[in-house]
């Protein structure tokens, strides 16, 4: 047995349609997962990544900015593997924020992530079966970071839900665990990595010298859903460089 294999397995990816969740779908679909591609923007690229490699994939739009989107999405679909990627972020100095941007992030960073798992899990468990959830965190779960008040907040949501659906669903065959990126270089890092300054602090602090890349969260992600972490559980994973080592 391939203790690394996805074989079998189908699982459903949340914002897969650029940067990690597509590097996640990719990974698994190389595993050889049957991959569900879900994101607010077609995942149409993604697909054709997977397909021309000769993996199964298939995508739907579902847009996570309504917390409640993703209850309807595991009715007899066969997932057994759910990556709850999607995410927001929005900057401003905490003086400035306002109740717009800090409603919006919560709703896709911590509301949609509870209420999707929560659906996910009801179908295991209306069926008796095993499953995996793998949570998108951050470095952000553990410090406070810097004009991104409603994203600190949520990742700190993520890594808190995280351990207490482990708690409560692990024992009925269905781990959750997280992973933390470090400074990957996606959209959502674009103007930090824009600013020559911030860019250069950020780098002179990471160990491996460099941004992370979505591949380099990709095969973690491969590793929180196969055979071979089945004794893992409520975990948060940091794939950092090294960051939080500092």
């Amino acid at each position: 047995m391939n203790a690394f294999s996805l074989n079998g397995r189908k699982a459903l990816i949340t914002g897969a349609n650029a940067g990690i969740g597509q590097a996640i779908a990719i990974a698994m679909a190389r595993a050889g997962a049957d991959v569900v591609c879900a994101g607010r923007r077609s995942c149409a690229e993604t697909v054709s990544a997977i397909t021309d490699a000769g993996g199964t994939a298939s995508e739907i739009i579902v847009d996570f900015s309504d917390p409640m989107a993703g209850v309807s999405l595991f009715d007899g679909a066969g997932i057994d593997i759910l990556v709850n990627n999607a995410g927001i972020i929005r900057r401003a100095d905490s003086v400035d924020f306002t109740e717009e941007d800090w409603d919006a992030v919560m709703d896709v960073n911590v509301k949609a992530v509870f209420f999707t798992s929560q659906a996910f899990a009801k179908e295991l468990l209306k069926q008796d079966r095993k499953g995996k959830i793998v949570n998108i965190a951050s470095l952000l779960s553990f410090q406070g970071g810097i004009r991104v008040p409603s994203y600190t907040t949520s990742k700190h949501g993520v890594a808190g839900l995280t351990r207490i659906l482990a708690n409560e669903w692990t024992a009925r065959g269905i781990n959750v665990n997280a992973i933390a990126p470090g400074y990957i270089a996606t959209n959502n890092t674009q103007a930090l990595r824009d600013d020559p300054d911030r860019s250069a602090a950020i780098l002179d602090r990471i160990p491996a010298g460099r941004w992370g890349r979505p591949e380099d969260i990709a095969e973690s992600a491969v590793y929180l859903a196969a055979p071979a972490s089945d004794y893992v559980s409520g975990a948060i994973l940091n794939v950092d460089g090294g960051w939080l080592a500092r």
